[in-house]
């Protein structure tokens, strides 16, 4: 049976929501496209064009650990996680331990890759670009780390560092979790982990990296070059 595409997106800007509660959202979202895969095969006289989803959320000061991550990049302990009023937890996306809070901006794709490429590499790949393109527009160059995931500057230099991280899981083909990009971002909150599980590398933000708070109307900006450039590095429609 050849696959009906939709490539239509629809984008929902979450503001600030707890982890648990994004996490359930697009848990939600995701079950909800698979059993319209599953209803499709089962009954194709029937078929109904799968949804996409592009969240946009920002985070309290929360650790989250990759299922094939380790507990040891964690530094600190849950005495130091009650004075930074941090919390910490487990998850099932890819990678190792990260951090979110106020000032980044996280998406969260909820995509049927069966409407794009059934390619999770090239997924991550056309991840990356986004915020590569995005980034641009503020003069900073971003760049791809090997065997690294996510967006980085300086690579090759002795002081390389991240400001975007990535990490997503992927279900008959349907993906959640995503990128999160540092604005604004405490950068202190990093000094408790060990990001991403990388030892000699920095992390960074458009804060740092421009010398300047960005204002609300910059923040803003960046969001909309991030669903412009999704739009045009995924070919599709972003609805929102």
């Amino acid at each position: 049976m050849k696959i009906q595409q939709n490539k239509r997106i629809r984008f929902e800007d979450l503001g600030l929501m707890n982890y648990d509660e994004a996490f359930a959202h697009q848990e939600k979202l995701m079950q909800h496209i698979i059993a319209q895969k599953i209803a499709n095969r089962e009954n194709p006289g029937n078929f109904q064009p799968t949804e996409n989803h592009l969240l946009f959320v920002e985070h309290p000061h929360t650790y989250t650990l990759g299922k094939s991550g380790h507990e040891e990049n964690m530094l600190a302990n849950p005495e130091k996680l009650r004075e930074i009023n941090a919390v910490y937890t487990k998850t099932n996306r890819g990678g190792d331990i990260t951090y979110h809070g106020f000032g980044q901006i996280v998406g969260y794709p909820i995509l049927d890759l069966e409407n794009f490429r059934t390619d999770i590499h090239l997924y991550m790949r056309n991840l990356e670009e986004v915020i590569i393109r995005s980034i641009a527009e503020f003069g900073l160059k971003g760049e791809r780390s090997s065997g690294e995931t996510g967006v980085w500057l300086d690579v090759g230099k002795p002081f390389a560092r991240k400001i975007c991280a990535m990490g997503v899981k992927a279900s008959r083909w349907v993906t959640m979790h995503g990128f999160a990009l540092n604005v604004n971002t405490d950068m202190r909150y990093f000094e408790y982990i060990v990001p991403c599980g990388i030892r000699d590398k920095q992390v960074t933000s458009l804060q740092r990296e421009l010398e300047r708070e960005l204002s609300p109307e910059e923040v803003q900006r960046v969001k909309n070059l991030i669903v412009e450039n999704f739009a045009e590095v995924f070919e599709c429609v972003i609805d929102d």
